[in-house]
């Protein structure tokens, strides 16, 4: 037997041949027309509004171009950025599809070899917490004026949005799909691709679609370090010549770029989708004698120690491998001295720490404040689809805006204080956490909805009560993934606008070759940003104990 192609219906007549007639499809209802025609009239509206708040409100100021003025721009220079997003769409392309690769390769070997998943998360944690906007230009030296590092940057950043849900959703199963798996003398492999792969789909899939536009925004950031060509180098040049109508013209085509893949990817999302799941029944965890505090700092140190001499292993063997110059490559011994040991170390502690004390108060709020709007967001999505149809659009353009383009934007508009690095520190993590909580919102049971529908409860009681306990696993992932993002957001923004920060001393740094300062900085930042993934870490294993238990072990 084979499928009738779409827009065919095929059916067997006594003889046994087939018959085929072709189908017509419904006319969309009055509903459905209504419903799109509010949707048109909404963004036209919402064009309207921009058009005079930018020719009358805030004419003159550099701080909105028109919508007039960027359809213009785009395409009086439609060559041009069709060449620049060519290259830069190749770039993301393979770093997205090269990070996912590796994502999903770490992913599998956890679930085959529970044993390796520490090691594996906390190589993956620290690599990926290594700041962007330092490593551009030491990858730029490595590989010298090709894609090299814009696809290098593009995948760091993108793996581990991908790996992090994605072990989540491998954890997600029923305790007696395994059992009955296990039953069969079939062992973890088999586990892996007949009952866990299925569960997985919905946090795969989003890691998939919040890895498009980070996969963007790394080609962009190694298109910043020195690249001859690509949508970075025309933003660069956009900024400095004050040609806003050329950068707002640069952002919304780049944005509109990481719609259409968003987008293409939550269609294959909805196509891969299995529904909703079946009831979790994973016991609570056996209760053992807890380690006393002595033997808990014992192990912790242990590990800290074992985690320390890994990467300082790496390091070395990453130079060794590669021949890097002593003068802009510093060893562990290099950074060390710096900070500790040399006649300086004492006033190179205070410019780095003082620059790291003030990233960081702009950073932790803007995190806070990104998660509760991504939250809040997904909570009234779930309540209102017309707030859904209508905001969803918005939330996706505003996350595929590259931060690298927006942020002068915003730090311009809202100062160089702490409302402006906030502002661009909250839009890098709400989204994230938005997707991750609208798919986490669609994974409670449906057995418990349908217990819930007996009682005719109000929707608001199933989602405080039902949806948000099954969304746990789902938030913590995003707010683990969010805690190097915020460094991120706030090290850009410092970077290209507001002149304070790690961010700018980073920059300084590699712009006038004192290389010691930079490789310090990227140490601090990564051991900090390390430092409050474990703190998020440490309260996600205290929620998802009481409600959601597989997710504690394998």
């Amino acid at each position: 037997m084979t499928l009738a192609p779409p827009g065919i219906e095929r059916r067997a007549t006594s003889g046994g041949a087939w018959r085929e007639r072709v189908t017509i499809p419904p006319p969309p209802t009055r509903g459905q027309l209504t419903l799109a025609g509010r949707a048109v009239g909404g963004w036209v509206a919402l064009i309207l509004v921009w058009e005079f708040i930018a020719r009358q409100v805030l004419d003159g100021t550099r701080l909105i171009a028109a919508p007039s003025a960027i359809v213009v721009d785009a395409v009086e220079k439609a060559d041009l950025y069709g060449r620049a997003f060519r290259y830069t769409g190749t770039e993301a392309f393979w770093g997205y599809v090269w990070g996912n690769l590796a994502a999903i390769a770490l992913a599998g070997l956890v679930a085959v070899l529970p044993i390796t998943e520490r090691l594996v998360l906390r190589v993956a944690l620290v690599v990926f917490c290594l700041p962007l906007v330092a490593i551009g230009p030491i990858l730029r030296l490595i590989f010298g004026l090709g894609d090299g590092p814009q696809i290098t940057l593009s995948a760091l950043a993108v793996y581990y949005t991908t790996l992090v849900p994605l072990l989540v959703g491998l954890r997600a199963v029923p305790s007696n799909w395994l059992d009955l798996v296990h039953s069969y003398g079939r062992g973890r492999l088999t586990a892996l691709l007949v009952v866990r792969a299925r569960a997985c789909v919905p946090y795969l899939m989003s890691g998939l679609q919040v890895g498009v536009p980070a996969a963007f925004l790394g080609a962009l950031v190694g298109e910043f370090t020195g690249a001859e060509r690509g949508v970075g180098v025309l933003t660069i040049l956009a900024l400095r010549s004050l040609d806003t109508d050329g950068l707002w013209a640069l952002a919304a085509l780049s944005s509109a770029f990481s719609v259409i893949g968003y987008v293409l990817v939550g269609e294959i999302g909805r196509r891969l989708s299995t529904g909703q799941p079946p009831i979790i029944l994973a016991p609570p965890p056996a209760r053992t004698r807890a380690r006393s505090a002595p033997r808990r700092f014992v192990a912790g140190v242990f590990e800290a120690t074992w985690m320390t001499g890994l990467v300082i292993g790496a390091w070395a063997l990453f130079f060794w491998l590669f021949g890097l110059n002593s003068y802009f490559a510093k060893t562990p011994v290099d950074v060390w001295r710096w900070l500790i040991s040399d006649v300086d170390a004492g006033a190179h502690r205070v410019e780095i720490f003082g620059a790291l004390g003030s990233t960081v108060a702009f950073a932790i709020p803007g995190y806070f404040a990104g998660l509760a709007l991504g939250v809040l967001l997904a909570a009234i999505f779930e309540l209102s689809s017309s707030v859904r149809r209508t905001v969803t659009p918005v939330a996706v353009a505003l996350r595929c805006v590259p931060i690298v383009a927006i942020a002068p934007l915003l730090v311009q508009a809202l100062g160089r204080g702490a409302v402006g690095t906030m502002v661009v520190v909250a839009l890098m993590t709400f989204f994230p956490t938005l997707v991750a909580c609208m798919y986490g919102l669609q994974q409670t049971p449906g057995q418990v909805d349908d217990f819930f529908a007996t009682f005719a409860v109000p929707r608001w009681r199933v989602l405080l009560l039902a949806q948000l306990p099954a969304m746990a696993p789902a938030f913590f992932s995003a707010a683990r993934i969010a805690c190097p993002a915020a460094i991120l957001a706030a090290t850009v923004a410092e970077w290209l606008a507001t002149g304070t920060g790690i961010g700018n001393l980073m920059a300084v740094a590699a712009g006038t070759s004192v290389y010691g300062t930079l490789w310090a900085s990227v140490v601090v930042v990564t051991v900090f940003a390390v430092l409050l993934y474990w703190l998020v870490e440490v309260v996600e294993r205290f929620v998802l104990k009481r409600v959601a238990p597989e997710q504690v072990s394998w």
